[in-house]
């Protein structure tokens, strides 16, 4: 399943001078209204460099005119907010 999630998506990685996979992120979108990051990891020792950051707006650059929706935890939002993301609520519904 999560193969399939791969495939349908959009993936842009971040690797160092060596090749090495430093972070990613990961987005849905419908091309025009929504652009949804699914996932953005970056890998502890790099964080704070503004590579979150550059993968968020790479990714956006592909996609324009759309909105950027995301879900985070309480431990990320700082993040968010300091890239100019608002809170906003939604709902969700584990099975």
């Amino acid at each position: 399943m999560y193969r399939k999630s791969l495939e349908d998506s959009i993936t842009i990685v971040a690797v160092d001078k060596s090749s090495n996979v430093i972070g990613f992120i990961r987005g849905i979108t419908d091309g025009y209204t929504t652009l949804f990051i699914c996932e953005l990891l970056i890998i502890e020792q790099k964080r704070g460099r503004g590579i979150g950051n550059e993968l968020i707006n790479h990714l956006h650059k592909m996609y324009p005119d759309t909105r950027i929706d995301l879900l985070a935890t309480s431990h990320s939002s700082k993040f968010y907010e300091k890239q100019g993301f608002r809170m906003f609520y939604g709902y969700r519904k584990d099975f």
